[in-house]
């Protein structure tokens, strides 16, 4: 399409965010509610937005995920943030599971200076991360190596993981859909993390602001699944009610 001046901006602005909500563009571009829902129609249509309530997307795949450089560079400030959040309430010396993600390997980073950690993990970059933390034994899941992401999933990390009862696991996703479910894209991935979870006496989340609304394959579980959130971005409409009527404490990383 032959977008004018407006339409690019607009574009530009849902790009660098992922998801906006309608009241945000207009604030941002300067025009009115109306001027920005004919603009969305418009580049929906196109195929160059995706809608969802309240708001815009980026269009993405329901069965691929962005390749790890990639998703390691996306939002890297806020998963940084999240990351502290979620160090500065780890307390020292209890155990704890780390799943596959940019964002687990953030918090891993994040937890190099805690003490008397024990940490298992399905991901060799979390491993590697705190293997640099002498005071803190990491223990790896065996199962298969996914090339992509040097992450560990199959049925043997599935077995592995029902071995263990942990303090805190704190689990990364690809998407939360505005019906409350977590969802992500790799089936072998989400049978590990949901043994996790069943695993663990806490699940917190960390999911960055472009996970709200993000569509993918599979589910992994729902929010009346978790005990904590952990966002750099005040969650869109509809899931600050989602979260409350879940009982989900949410922490967003200033």
């Amino acid at each position: 399409m032959n977008a004018p001046p407006r339409h690019l901006r607009l574009l530009e602005e849902v790009r660098a965010r992922q998801s906006a909500t309608v009241e945000q563009l207009a604030d941002t571009l300067g025009v009115t509610l109306q001027t920005v829902r004919r603009d969305v129609q418009r580049l929906a249509e196109a195929g160059l937005l995706m809608r969802f309530h309240g708001g815009v997307r980026v269009p993405s795949s329901t069965v691929e995920n962005l390749a790890h450089t990639q998703r390691e560079a996306l939002h890297a400030a806020g998963k940084a943030r999240i990351a502290q959040a979620v160090a500065q309430q780890v307390p020292h010396g209890c155990s704890l599971i780390l799943n596959i993600g940019t964002t687990t390997e953030a918090v891993a980073r994040a937890l190099l200076q805690h003490r008397g950690l024990r940490v298992i993990t399905n991901h060799l970059n979390v491993a590697a991360i705190l293997s640099s933390n002498p005071d803190c034994e990491v223990i790896v899941a065996g199962g298969v190596v996914r090339a992509t992401d040097r992450g560990i999933v199959g049925e043997s990390a599935v077995d592995f993981m029902r071995q263990f009862k942990v303090d805190i696991a704190v689990i990364g996703i690809s998407g939360i859909e505005a019906d409350g479910s977590l969802r992500d894209y790799d089936y072998r991935e989400v049978k590990v993390a949901q043994t996790i979870i069943e695993h663990a006496r806490e699940v917190w989340l960390a999911a960055d602001h472009s996970k709200f609304h993000r569509p993918a394959l599979v589910q992994l579980a729902t929010l009346a699944q978790i005990d904590r959130l952990f966002t750099d971005a005040p969650p869109p409409e509809p899931f600050p009610a989602l979260l409350h009527e879940a009982q989900v404490a949410c922490t967003v990383a200033g």
